[in-house]
């Protein structure tokens, strides 16, 4: 069974997020070791100079390395690469076959991801063009993870 992580800065807030989020963790168990890791999202002030939004980028960006280790990386991001869900589902079915042990998906802060992250993807994956809010971003991952494993196991789920 194929491990995926969702790896995100910060916290959902909001209790309709965490409900959806939990019911996609629940569906996700039958195809995956799936879990989704909160780490801390670094204090900034309310006008934070470029200066301090990279020196938090960098401190959010090591613990996320730190995490994965050396396991696969997907950073989210918007220069990444935009997907449909049938290549989303090749791509797992792919590092699955590779013998990939692990894969992370990381979702940064309002400030974006670090760039150490960004190098140690495999893949930049890119949701829209549109900006999303983390929060709902992170929905809409788990819905396309259930989704691509739908896909490769012939669910009707996806049509």
């Amino acid at each position: 069974m194929q491990k995926v992580q969702i790896v995100c800065i910060g916290k959902l807030k909001e209790r309709y997020w965490q409900q959806a989020c939990a019911e996609y963790e629940k569906r996700l168990r039958l195809f995956a070791d799936f879990k989704i890791t909160e780490l801390p999202e670094s204090r900034l002030p309310s006008s934070p100079s470029q200066a301090q939004i990279q020196s938090a980028l960098e401190k959010e960006g090591n613990h996320i390395l730190t995490l994965c280790g050396s396991e696969e990386i997907i950073p989210l991001c918007i220069e990444g690469r935009e997907l449909d869900s049938l290549a989303l589902a090749r791509h797992l079915q792919k590092s699955a076959v590779e013998g990939v042990g692990r894969i992370s998906f990381a979702i940064g802060s309002s400030y974006g991801l670090a760039p150490a992250v960004k190098k140690a993807g495999r893949l930049c994956l890119s949701m829209s063009p549109m900006t999303f809010p983390h929060q709902l971003a992170r929905v809409m991952l788990c819905e396309q993870i259930y989704r691509a494993y739908q896909i490769l196991n012939h669910g009707k789920y996806h049509k």
